[in-house]
């Protein structure tokens, strides 16, 4: 393309005081900042630059101006979404990592609204009359559900782990089986904080097979602590052994040594009655002696995300004493959403209720029948849907969030197949609508797993598949 024609062509580019003088940018304007429509203007006049400069064929007669406008009407739409949004997790994985792990109970959503929307007593004691500890809010209600004698809140298990192993252990050796050497999500190893806390590995056994005399023939005058982690996100089964938390509590008295154990989850409650079986409960663990146990608030919990430590009075409070806990502390927002959901513990049946994640766990198969049919149905009373083939199915849903691995609970699904739409169209016109619906293909099949699926998504999905069945 010569350079006079193509100057003939961006010519015909309109300007963006030109643009401004459309109808649907004039009624963008009355909907959205200026700036933000001058932002999408701009982007679409210079993407259409673009493509005329690229063009290897002669370029366009004119440009139509309303399709332009309708182009910048859409990009500033996008512009304005937020980027964190609401998603229906329609992926049968309870505690999901990627789409924010536990749904807060309604007390919990109750109590930040009344908290956060005026002021508080983050720091205050009421009592006194003077300056209180914000670690004071949650601490009681640990202590009572657990019967620890002291706890400490911080904004995640990772950080809690490496606060227990800076203060209590900084400078000399912690003694952990080989095999609970973990990796969560987000590459946190267990070597790489304790590194970090300035503590020193000593690892001791094989990675199945650990014995008590390994930690015992350890033990030097370097030792500070002897350290179990639980093996939340995986199983080594076959020839394996390892030594129960009161063989290293009574080989941590004989010796004079603190036993933390870093336990992941965090459950409060037994979940064998609904078929998940080996998850230790926190009290169990604090019954069979350890000094310090850590664990997460936004997994089996149910609650906020949060690092939570339970344990003596003595380790606790140095390790409120350390200077590294202000940079690990939790606002008002998590206290407030963790001791709401706590509250729910002092009642086991209304916590089986009124916590999302274990009213996901839970819930019978049976129940999860008719909802699968009663979304199936929504689906195909839309117009088109003669294209889509929906059936109700049998499957398997997930704990997630590294809780109990190669442990499923029986599920129902609605499964939508297409000649018209692959699997991969469906789900990313899904995945692409406000708010998103996250499943997952198998079998040549867009899934929805009814477990994660509260009653109110169902009209989402009914949108998301009216939006597939008019493209």
């Amino acid at each position: 393309m010569d350079r006079s024609s193509t100057k003939e062509i961006l010519r015909l580019i309109p300007s963006v005081d030109a643009m401004l003088q459309m109808e649907t940018i004039a009624e963008a304007l009355a909907r959205y900042p200026r700036r933000l429509v001058l932002d999408a203007l701009r982007q679409i006049l210079d993407e259409t630059r673009e493509t005329l400069l690229k063009a290897t064929e002669p370029g366009p007669s004119e440009i139509d101006r309303q399709k332009l406008a309708a182009r910048a009407a859409e990009r500033v739409e996008l512009l304005s979404r937020f980027t964190f949004r609401r998603v229906v997790n329609a992926t049968g994985i309870i505690i999901h990592t990627n789409l924010g792990r536990s749904l807060l109970p309604e007390k919990a959503v109750e109590r930040l609204e009344l908290i956060c929307s005026g002021y508080n007593n983050l720091e205050y004691d009421i009592d006194r009359g003077e300056r209180g500890s914000r670690h004071a809010h949650a601490e009681a209600i640990l202590r009572e559900l657990t019967g620890a004698e002291a706890a400490l809140v911080l904004n995640n298990n990772a950080g809690a782990v490496l606060l227990a192993l800076n203060t209590l252990a900084q400078g000399g050796e912690v003694i952990v089986s080989r095999g609970e050497l973990v990796e969560i999500g987000g590459s946190f190893r267990i070597p790489d904080v304790m590194s970090s806390s300035g503590a020193t590995l000593r690892e001791v056994g094989t990675t199945n097979r650990t014995h008590l005399k390994d930690y015992a023939s350890a033990i030097n005058e370097q030792t500070a602590l002897l350290m179990k982690v639980h093996t939340s996100n995986y199983r080594v089964i076959g020839f394996t052994a390892e030594v129960g938390l009161d063989k290293l509590v009574g080989l941590g008295r004989e010796r004079g040594l603190p036993v933390i154990e870093d336990l992941g989850s965090g459950c409060f409650v037994d979940l064998a009655p609904f078929g998940l079986h080996g998850e230790i409960t926190v009290q169990e663990t604090i019954r069979a002696g350890a000094d310090l146990v850590t664990f997460s608030g936004d997994k089996l919990l149910g609650g906020p995300q949060a690092g939570i430590m339970v344990g003596r009075s003595e380790l606790i409070d140095r390790c409120k004493k350390n200077p590294m806990t202000r940079a690990l502390r939790v606002g008002k927002m998590t206290l407030a959403a963790l001791e709401a959901t706590l509250r729910l513990y002092r009642d086991e049946h209304q916590a089986l209720e009124q916590i999302p994640t274990l009213r996901m766990i839970s819930t019978p198969e049976a129940d999860l029948e008719p909802r699968a049919h009663t979304l199936a149905t929504l689906i195909r009373a839309l117009s088109g849907s003669s294209v889509l083939e929906i059936a109700v199915k049998r499957g398997h849903s997930q704990v997630g969030g590294g809780s109990l691995p190669a442990q499923n609970l029986p599920t129902r699904l609605v499964a939508v197949k297409s000649e018209t739409y692959t699997p991969n169209r469906i789900e990313q016109v899904l995945r692409n609508s406000d708010p998103a619906v996250i499943g997952r293909i198998e079998s040549d099949a867009f899934l929805m797993d009814l477990r994660t699926m509260e009653d109110s998504d169902f009209e989402p999905v009914r949108i998301a598949f009216e939006q597939l069945l008019r493209d």
